[in-house]
């Protein structure tokens, strides 16, 4: 860095970013960002919901944040989204287009993509 104008504009481009993370919605979702997750490549996942909430404008309804290990490393990358009153979703296997999805579907449609969740691979 060269200066302080440049500091700045660093800050304001991650601002959106950060503030989703920070934020307290109407939903949440936390992606499993434990060493197995990352190495399943959660990481990708974290970055594409963080991305398309903002792009969707859902940032002050939506919390996107991580977690450690959730338990079922052999799932991994695994998301988990709450909603106020309802049950706690598990969605296992992820990957950036299956997200995608689930903000299209589940978080701006309200619809459960049940072929993504762990009841689903289970079953």
């Amino acid at each position: 860095m060269k200066s302080l104008a440049e500091l700045q504009a660093i800050k304001e481009k991650m601002q959106n970013k950060v503030a989703l993370r920070d934020g307290s919605g109407e939903m949440r979702v936390v992606v499993g960002m434990a060493t197995c997750g990352i190495a399943a490549g959660a990481r990708p996942v974290l970055s594409t919901f963080v991305e398309e909430i903002n792009n969707s404008d859902l940032a002050g309804k939506v919390t996107v944040s991580q977690t450690g290990c959730i338990g079922l490393c052999q799932y991994e990358p695994i998301v988990e989204i709450y909603e106020a009153d309802k049950e706690k979703i598990t969605y296992v296997k992820m990957t950036p287009e299956k997200a995608k999805k689930v903000v299209e579907e589940h978080i701006k449609g309200g619809k459960v993509i049940a072929e993504y969740t762990f009841a689903k691979e289970n079953a």
